[in-house]
C-alpha cells in the first residue's frame, strides 16, 4: 500500500502545485510541505524544484512519480484480485472522475447518487471541464475515468459508448428569432453566443458547419462563454443573439417557454458521450464496475 507521504507526494507531482494538492486532500499546504520534506530526507534528494511561485519535478522527483503511478496501478490490481478472491475483503474505494460539463451537470448526477446508494462504503469526486481538459487530466493521471463528448484521436485512449445526445439552436422567449425557420445560410447574419474553444458543443457546431463549407470563423460571434450554465443564462435575458446548447442543458426551460428552440434546416447536431480510460486500465474493478452501472441506468432509461 502507498504511504500516505507518497499519496501526497503524487498529488503535488499531478498539479504541480502544493496549494491544489493541499485542497484536492482537504489538508493544509503546511500538512502537504510537511509530508514532501519527509520524503526528500529519506530519498536524501530534492524532489521538487521551487521557481518563485511555480514548482516543477526534479530529474529523481520524475523518476519516483513515474514508479509510484505503476505502483498505484498495481495497488488497485491488488484489491481488485483481494476481493474476488475473499468476498469478505471489500476495502473502501475513492473513485477519481471527470466529466465534461454537460455531462457533470445534467447526465451524471443521478447516476452517483445511485451508485453511492448502492456502495455506502465507497466516495467519488468528479472533476467538470470541458473534453479536452478531461482527457488531458486522464492522460495525466488526474483521474482514471473520463466522460467526454466525442471521440479525439489518441492512441493510448479506450472509448466506450454512453449515449447520444442532441444539440440544439435556442433563443431567449422574445427573441425576433422565437418561432422562426433558418436555413444554414442565415447564420452568417445572425448574432451568436457561442461555447469557449475545447467545448465538445462548440465542436459539434464547427463539424455540422463544415458539412455546408462554412467556417466558424465566418460567422458573427458576438460572445463565448466558459460552461454550459453561463451560455444559457445569457440566452435567457439576451434578446438577439441565437445559441447552441445541449437538450439536455435545456430541457427545463423548453418546457417552461422561457428559451425558444429554433429549427435550422439540414443541420444536424448530434454527438455521442463516450467513456475514456488509459489503455490497460480497463479492467479496473471499480471503475469498470462504475461504467457498466451508468450504461445500464440510461439503457434502462430508452
Amino acid at each position: 500500500m502507498l504511504s500516505h507521504p507518497h499519496e501526497v507526494f503524487l498529488e503535488v507531482a499531478q498539479r504541480l502545485s502544493f496549494t491544489k494538492a493541499g485542497q484536492a486532500l482537504f489538508i493544509s499546504q503546511s500538512a502537504v510541505s510537511k509530508q514532501v520534506k519527509a520524503l526528500e530526507e529519506h530519498y536524501k534528494t530534492g524532489l521538487f524544484e521551487r521557481l518563485g511561485g511555480s514548482v516543477q519535478l526534479t530529474p529523481a522527483g520524475q523518476k519516483l512519480y513515474q514508479k509510484l503511478l505503476q505502483a498505484k496501478q498495481l495497488q488497485q490490481e491488488l484489491r481488485q484480485e483481494m476481493s474476488e478472491a475473499s468476498p469478505a475483503f471489500a476495502p473502501a474505494v475513492h473513485l477519481l472522475i471527470g466529466a465534461s460539463t454537460t455531462i457533470s451537470l445534467y447526465v451524471l448526477p443521478p447516476v452517483v447518487a445511485a451508485w453511492l446508494r448502492q456502495h455506502p462504503q465507497h466516495q467519488l469526486s468528479l472533476k467538470n471541464r470541458n473534453s479536452d481538459n478531461i482527457l488531458k487530466a486522464l492522460l495525466e493521471h488526474e483521474i482514471e475515468l473520463g466522460i467526454i463528448e466525442g471521440i479525439h484521436k489518441v492512441s493510448n485512449v479506450t472509448y466506450t459508448s454512453l449515449l447520444t445526445d442532441e444539440v440544439v439552436a435556442v433563443c431567449a422567449a422574445s427573441n425576433p428569432l422565437a418561432g422562426r425557420e433558418l436555413a444554414v445560410s442565415d447564420l452568417l447574419r445572425i448574432p451568436l453566443a457561442l461555447r469557449e474553444v475545447g467545448s465538445g458543443t462548440l465542436a459539434v457546431l464547427e463539424e455540422a458547419l463544415e458539412k455546408h463549407q462554412l467556417r466558424l470563423a465566418a460567422l458573427p460571434v458576438r460572445v463565448r462563454l466558459g460552461g454550459t450554465e453561463a451560455l444559457k443564462n445569457f440566452i435567457r435575458v439576451e434578446a438577439t443573439c441565437l445559441a447552441f446548447l445541449p437538450r439536455q442543458a435545456v430541457l427545463k426551460e423548453l418546457a417552461s417557454g422561457e428559451l425558444v428552440e429554433v429549427k435550422i434546416n439540414d443541420l444536424f447536431l448530434e454527438r455521442k458521450f463516450n467513456f475514456i480510460q488509459r489503455k490497460g486500465t480497463e479492467n479496473n474493478g471499480p471503475y469498470r464496475d462504475f461504467l457498466r452501472f451508468t450504461q445500464r441506468y440510461y439503457s434502462a432509461m430508452e
